[in-house]
């Protein structure tokens, strides 16, 4: 961390305290004439080194300000090369779900989560899929966090993909994550694996057993589960709730049994802090290598402006008292 000036003959803006400081001293001589002439007594010097003091003050923070001083900070990034993860969103309609009409729906707590748990991991390489009746990935897994940002604004919507029956009264089918160990979602060379699942829970029947066998083979693949669920939620057209959907309450035992299924874990999205300190868990520390630095600067300028109005202030206020 080091500061830098970007212009730093700004610097001579503080030169211009000399003018007004030239003219208090042929004021004051003037002025000294003038008393010897009528007789009066010299004043107490404080008053004047006080306002000397105060506009030499205010024209080093300026001049300073002028500089444009900026912290400079270079932090070095690193790549894990033994883990990756992978955040699967459910997109079936039921995450249109909310408590109001003008409340966020499941879907879009979810994306805040994902960012959030994306965040806490930021030298683990993420990739992002859909959950309908299948999986579909659509990143694989990157270490660049604006591509996964972007990819989760833009490409993960509700039902994009849809399902592939329409006539489906529940599109949900957990049986699908499956589908990331057997089409080798993950890269052969990571060792740690993790699935984070973001979904309601509201799913068709899930064969528990079967993503068992799948998910615990080694290289093993951990699974988080966040539970985005209302009992007193709804999905709106317009502000009218639409008659056919009401919330599954079945939701918390599917997932309850496919965490102890996988040995994995179920969470609340009120509980997306405990989530992401079982994720950073699981993931552990691993070999890693540089992929590069990241700079940052903190500009200055603007505080050392404003700190040049405290002095000028402080004059002007022994000025009218």
């Amino acid at each position: 961390m080091k500061v830098v000036f970007l212009t730093p003959s700004g610097v001579l803006l503080a030169l211009g305290v000399l003018a007004p400081l030239a003219a208090v001293f042929f004021v004051r001589r003037r002025a000294g004439r003038v008393r010897d002439v009528l007789g009066l007594t010299e004043p107490r010097l404080r008053g004047l080194v006080a306002a000397i003091l105060a506009v030499l003050a205010a024209g080093t923070f300026l001049g300073l300000a002028a500089a444009q001083p900026v912290i400079e900070r270079t932090t070095t990034l690193e790549t894990r090369t033994d883990a990756e993860a992978f955040v699967v969103l459910d997109v079936s309609r039921s995450m249109l779900a909310r408590r109001s009409s003008r409340s966020q729906t499941r879907i879009e707590r979810a994306k805040a989560a994902a960012r959030t748990l994306r965040s806490a991991l930021p030298d683990v390489r993420f990739g992002l899929a859909s959950l309908t009746d299948r999986t579909l990935p659509h990143l694989f897994p990157s270490i660049d966090h604006d591509v996964f940002d972007a990819t989760l604004s833009r490409s993960l919507g509700i039902e994009q993909p849809p399902p592939r029956s329409s006539l489906a009264t529940n599109a949900t089918s957990l049986d699908a994550l499956a589908t990331i160990r057997a089409q080798r979602y993950f890269a052969p060379k990571s060792r740690k694996r993790l699935l984070i699942v973001l979904t309601d829970g509201e799913s068709q029947p899930v064969s528990a057993a079967r993503l068992a066998s799948v998910l615990r083979r080694p290289p093993v693949t951990d699974v988080v589960l966040v539970h985005f669920w209302h009992p007193d939620e709804r999905v709106y057209s317009g502000d009218a709730p639409e008659p056919q959907y009401r919330p599954d309450p079945s939701s918390s035992l599917v997932l309850d049994g496919l965490a102890r299924a996988v040995s994995g874990d179920v969470y609340a999205e009120s509980e997306i802090g405990a989530a992401t300190a079982k994720a950073r868990e699981l993931i552990g520390s691993g070999p890693s290598v540089v992929r590069g630095e990241r700079s940052g600067q903190i500009p200055l300028a603007p505080y050392l402006a404003a700190a040049a109005l405290a002095p000028l202030a402080l004059l002007l206020w022994r000025r009218d008292r």
